[in-house]
């Protein structure tokens, strides 16, 4: 009926509800209806899965197991419960309800310190100097999305983070946090702030913002969800239009010692990226001209 009248009606004057999603006892009337205001929102329509009966002079019991379709939604819940009846006025009604959610299915806390989040980056950190990328992409969860640094794809699946770390890994990087912001939930926790890098391959150092969620899986916390961007201010600045720029004939000398000190480490990565944007490279051995990150990396 979604009448909360006509389904408090149905207890007897002294009863007790203890309901599936409220904590508080309901022991009047009142109280009862109040549950079934909100509760009634959801449609509900329920199916007894197992029953069992006891019965005896003036009173009956039937537990077990029953299941509710949500009208609103679709959904379906099961749940267990305990009705205890009582006969008042000629009339059975209920004196006893207790209804709750089936217990295998509810999540039980694997508690977790603030301080203890924030020492799981070290296990990442650990990982990464391992220079072994198979073992950083085991640091990621099942699901576990990698948003990097210095790559546009998201990485999805195992293959796809250790894709992204065989490259990384290439430049020795070792980190530290240097801003830590730490939430915790059930069997998920975050840490959130800016680390910083130390390249062991060229000593430089690169700071970044990142976020990690942490879920509990198989018995170990591992990471869900890793987002790294480059500090925003430092890449707006280097956008922005150098109108009065003025560089000395010593200066623009010195520019081929960027490019030649990326030759030094072996990595084509550095090397392409000393290119612009839109870049052309006429090189000494391919007669094909090079308009683009990947074919500049390619060549070398």
């Amino acid at each position: 009926t979604l009448d909360p009248d006509q389904v408090a009606a149905r207890y007897s004057k002294s009863p007790c509800l203890l309901p599936t999603v409220s904590d508080i006892p309901r022991t009047d009337y009142d109280s009862i209806k109040a549950y079934f205001v909100d509760f009634l929102k959801k449609e509900p329509q329920g199916t007894i899965l197992e029953s069992y009966v006891t019965s005896g002079p003036g009173w009956c019991m039937d537990d077990g197991i029953y299941e509710f379709t949500m009208g609103a939604t679709g959904d379906k819940v099961k749940a267990r419960y305990s009705f205890v009846y009582t006969l008042e006025n000629g009339e059975w009604k209920i004196a006893h309800h207790h209804s709750s959610v089936m217990p295998e299915g509810i999540d039980i806390a694997k508690p977790i310190t603030e301080d203890e989040v924030k020492g799981l980056f070290h296990l990442w950190n650990d990982a990464l100097d391992t220079l072994d990328s198979t073992a950083v992409a085991n640091r990621y969860a099942k699901s576990g999305v990698l948003l990097p640094t210095v790559s546009d794809v998201p990485r999805t699946d195992f293959d796809g983070i250790k894709d992204y770390f065989d490259a990384f890994l290439l430049k020795k990087p070792q980190g530290v946090i240097l801003e830590s912001n730490v939430m915790i939930g059930t069997n998920w926790c975050q840490d959130a702030g800016i680390y910083e890098f130390t390249m062991g391959e060229t000593g430089d150092k690169v700071k970044a913002r990142y976020s990690f969620v942490y879920v509990y899986e198989d018995g170990e916390w591992k990471i869900a969800h890793h987002h790294s961007s480059m500090m925003p201010e430092a890449q707006l600045a280097a956008a922005a239009p150098a109108e009065d720029t003025v560089i000395s004939e010593e200066e623009v000398q010195s520019l081929f010692g960027l490019w030649n000190g990326a030759l030094a480490t072996l990595d084509p990565d550095q090397v392409a990226a000393r290119y612009s944007k839109s870049p052309c490279l006429l090189p000494t051995v391919s007669d094909i001209p090079r308009t683009d990150y990947d074919s500049i990396k390619a060549y070398f």
